[in-house]
């Protein structure tokens, strides 16, 4: 399989998350989406604002992180979050699953789980969300459990990883996939630096992928 600059930009979020990230690189990072016509620009929520005023008019969305890298906040921290991110002009939101919850598997902790991603598809109006499972800490039983709960919450895609966590294993998407059959997106990332990496992973089953190396993927393509 292989595929284009402009067919692979389409499916990259291209990612700057680090807590250090400036202003003027974030600036960057936005010209850089316009520039090669990524599918968005991903970023922590305080940087929403700024991103939309400098993709105006264009195809690029903006993506926010909620309860990030985490996921472990209280749920009316995670939904106000989402919901400000939205005002603020964000099109797509990428939230963190608790994942201890999901671990602790009591029927009530994963009750919680599911109303904790309902709340947040809830606060996003309608925009995109997508669930980050961190299967890095997950068994392939609990990736194919994490995926239906999220499907039942209202959720649009499901996520590998944060980048800040153990990485995933290219089984973990061909799972997530089958778990969710065509229902819904399959979202990579963490990890993923090259072009082989990232056409790999669409052949798993990704409809999206996150990278903060979307220039040299893309640049490598044909």
């Amino acid at each position: 399989m292989k595929m284009s600059k402009k067919d692979l930009a389409k499916v990259i979020d291209h990612t700057l998350l680090a807590s250090t990230a400036t202003q003027e690189q974030i600036t960057v990072l936005c010209e850089e989406g316009k520039e090669h016509g990524f599918a968005s620009v991903c970023v922590n929520s305080c940087w929403v604002s700024l991103c939309k005023s400098l993709l105006e008019n264009c195809e690029v969305k903006v993506c926010s992180v909620v309860g990030f890298p985490l996921g472990a906040m209280a749920t009316p921290a995670k939904a106000y979050e989402a919901e400000r991110a939205v005002k603020d002009g964000a099109d797509e939101i990428d939230m963190v699953m608790n994942v201890g919850k999901f671990l602790s598997g009591t029927p009530g902790d994963l009750i919680y789980v599911k109303s904790d991603i309902k709340a947040v598809v809830e606060a996003a109006s309608g925009n995109p969300v997508k669930v980050i499972l961190e299967t890095g800490h997950l068994s392939d039983e609990q990736v194919a459990m994490a995926c239906r709960i999220a499907q039942e919450a209202g959720a649009h895609f499901v996520k590998t990883s944060t980048g800040f966590g153990p990485p995933f294993e290219m089984k973990h998407v061909t799972l997530m996939r089958k778990a969710v059959g065509d229902t819904m997106g399959v979202k990579a990332a963490g990890g993923i630096k090259t072009y082989e990496k990232a056409v790999e992973v669409i052949q798993a089953g990704a409809s999206r992928i996150g990278a903060s190396a979307g220039v040299a993927i893309v640049k490598a393509a044909l």
